[in-house]
């Protein structure tokens, strides 16, 4: 490890970085360094700009990964290379306004009815039911299960703080099940070996795979789990501040996204040309003798998502 490597981990350590962004942190000044094939120390301004514009332009980056890649240049200039300011100047692109993927209620039923394995079954019904982001399901520990509480700890997680998740009577009674049949001892899902969680594309790889097998052909993450639990519960009713808080989000503007994806207010909308000819265009029965001539047999109309499989789940 370079001198310069060691003093830019030690300065992300020093703010309290976590071990994964850290990580990702030092590959984006490693892949920066590559393809110049000279030590950030010679390299400056416009050597940056250079590169991020190559990275959008040839590498098709996304915004978020943009974000990333810049943070972590800047932190190596401003604070490790002790250059302030130097990158300052440099944009950041304009916000996406894409919606996740969601799952329906039915689709998540039809996911953990072909679900055979019970401990991949706990695995999603914890991130769906609770709601969790994928790294903080995979440190789960056996005692962050409080039964008596009826709550699920979730250590250090985005922003490095520790929260309180739900545990609902159907989730622990599922849970219960898990563990006399697998005894997990300190990881409540370890990988390969007890000693270590799951690591990162398991999970979704498992996800994928249980999709197809339900015949769900949106393009999906784990993420789509908690993504498809805070749209649920906003379209049974729940509060958004108390969907903010099982999130455990900080901001509810960021909460507030949710009420860009519940479908229910929007269907219960009437019809404007129902409105303007004042009367209703869609019967509420079909006559016995003869169907509508405008009849469309179940399952000829792909939703939106199902046939756009290049939708991002974030």
């Amino acid at each position: 490890m370079t001198p310069l490597r060691r003093r830019y981990i030690e300065d992300l350590q020093l703010k309290h970085f976590a071990p994964s962004t850290i990580k990702v942190y030092v590959h984006a000044v490693a892949s920066f360094a590559r393809y110049f094939g000279k030590s950030p120390e010679k390299l400056g301004f416009e050597h940056v700009r250079k590169y991020l514009v190559y990275l959008i332009q040839d590498c098709g980056l996304s915004r978020g990964t943009y974000i990333v890649q810049l943070a972590a240049l800047r932190h190596l200039y401003h604070v490790t290379l002790g250059r302030p300011g130097q990158l300052d100047t440099l944009p950041v692109k304009n916000r996406e306004h894409k919606l996740p993927v969601v799952l329906s209620q039915d689709e998540v039923r039809r996911l953990l009815s072909v679900t055979t394995n019970l401990k991949h079954k706990a695995l999603l019904m914890v991130a769906y039911d609770s709601g969790l982001r994928l790294s903080e399901l995979r440190h789960l520990r056996v005692e962050d299960i409080d039964s008596k509480r009826m709550t699920i700890r979730v250590r250090l997680g985005k922003g490095q703080k520790d929260r309180y998740a739900r545990l609902t009577p159907a989730l622990l009674k599922l849970l219960r099940q898990y563990w006399l049949e697998y005894r997990p001892q300190t990881w409540l899902f370890p990988g390969e070996t007890p000693d270590k969680p799951y690591d990162m594309a398991t999970p979704g790889q498992i996800l994928k795979k249980l999709c197809r097998k339900a015949g769900i052909r949106k393009r999906v993450s784990m993420h789509t789990l908690r993504h498809s639990f805070a749209t649920h519960l906003l379209e049974a009713g729940t509060n958004l501040r108390i969907i903010q808080q099982l999130l455990g989000h900080g901001s509810l503007r960021t909460t507030a996204l949710y009420t860009h994806l519940s479908l229910d207010d929007l269907r219960a909308a009437p019809s404007t040309m129902e409105l303007a000819m004042g009367l209703s265009l869609i019967p509420d029965e079909a006559p016995d003798d003869k169907a509508p001539d405008d009849k469309v047999p179940d399952g000829k109309v792909p939703d939106d998502e199902a046939a756009d499989e290049e939708e991002p789940s974030s």
